[in-house]
């Protein structure tokens, strides 16, 4: 009799979900996935998972599975209730569409939820754009008495010279960088490469690095030649968080606004070259973007400018 009671208990109890069943094993399978079947970068796929993060600690251990589009509406609502930006908003719902497809391919699910989850209107805003001044005093921040300042002021020529991202200027190689052709070999998203030339004053920072500090930095580390052009005090490649911090440093140091970041120089590059005729598909090329649309946003800057100027000194401004 307790034999067939304990049978009944264990056929009417609820059976214990498979790990990839529950919101974080299917993290950390869509994560792989990511990694062996989409090869986006890791930076992509590591903020793809944060946004997964955010929906699991929604979720409450409920399956991902389980979800129509009324709930994935809800998750929308709780993200803006995390007072998170559209662009952030925008960016996780990305990540949830990719997710949910990602369940059919695993055929977790049949129909799809999520195709009719639709993003919240992004406002382009006018991006930060330092003025010819502020970066010449930026630019000259580092000096010889900093610990690290030949490598800095390389780092920051290097940035304004060819408006890389943070993550690109972590990982340039030394093979990379061509300074008697005056150009850099920059590896983007979706490990793309592409070609940005080299100015004179960003060269001559370079060399003096390679020529002066670089050889120090790597130096009795008992480590193979490092392949790295930018170097951290123990001889390994420098973090990117490491060249975030710099940045604020030299701001500071240099008088310029707390909000300025490696973006920034980025945005000023840009910037300053369609100011100063650029063609905009040059410019796109340069800064490694997949659409034209991307790069338009300077046009924003510009014009900008161009309603200040008549403002401040047409006679009907």
């Amino acid at each position: 009799m307790a034999v067939s009671k304990l049978k009944k208990l264990k056929q009417s109890a609820p059976e214990t979900p498979k790990p990839f069943e529950t919101m974080a094993g299917w993290i950390d399978r869509y994560t792989v996935y990511l990694r062996s079947e989409c090869h986006l970068a890791e930076n992509t796929v590591q903020a793809y998972r944060r946004d997964l993060e955010h929906m699991r600690e929604w979720l409450n251990g409920r399956s991902p599975t389980l979800m129509v589009i009324a709930d994935l509406t809800e998750f929308a609502a709780f993200l803006k209730q995390k007072h998170l930006a559209a662009t952030s908003i925008s960016r996780h719902i990305v990540a949830i569409r990719m997710f949910y497809k990602f369940l059919q391919l695993e055929s977790a699910i049949t129909d799809n939820p999520a195709e009719l989850l639709t993003t919240p209107k992004v406002w382009q805003r006018v991006p930060k754009v330092l003025t010819i001044a502020q970066v010449d005093r930026f630019l000259s921040a580092p000096q010889r008495y900093d610990s690290n300042g030949m490598r800095d002021r390389a780092i920051l020529e290097l940035m304004y010279a060819t408006g890389c991202r943070v993550s690109e200027i972590s990982d340039l190689l030394v093979a990379n960088v061509h300074l008697a052709d005056g150009y850099c070999l920059a590896e983007g998203k979706g490990s793309k490469q592409r070609m940005v030339p080299l100015g004179e004053r960003a060269i001559e920072a370079i060399e003096l690095y390679l020529k002066e500090h670089r050889p120090l930095l790597s130096a009795g580390r008992e480590l193979a030649e490092s392949p790295w052009l930018i170097l951290s005090r123990t001889g390994h490649r420098l973090r990117r968080e490491a060249i975030w911090e710099l940045i604020k440093r030299y701001a500071a140091r240099a008088g310029i606004d707390s909000e300025v970041s490696p973006h920034t120089l980025r945005h000023s590059f840009a910037t300053h070259l369609l100011g100063g005729g650029a063609d905009l598909r040059l410019i796109q090329e340069m800064l490694g973007h997949a659409s034209i649309q991307t790069t338009q946003i300077y046009t924003q800057v510009e014009n900008s400018k161009l309603k200040k100027v008549h403002k401040q000194f047409h006679p009907r401004g």
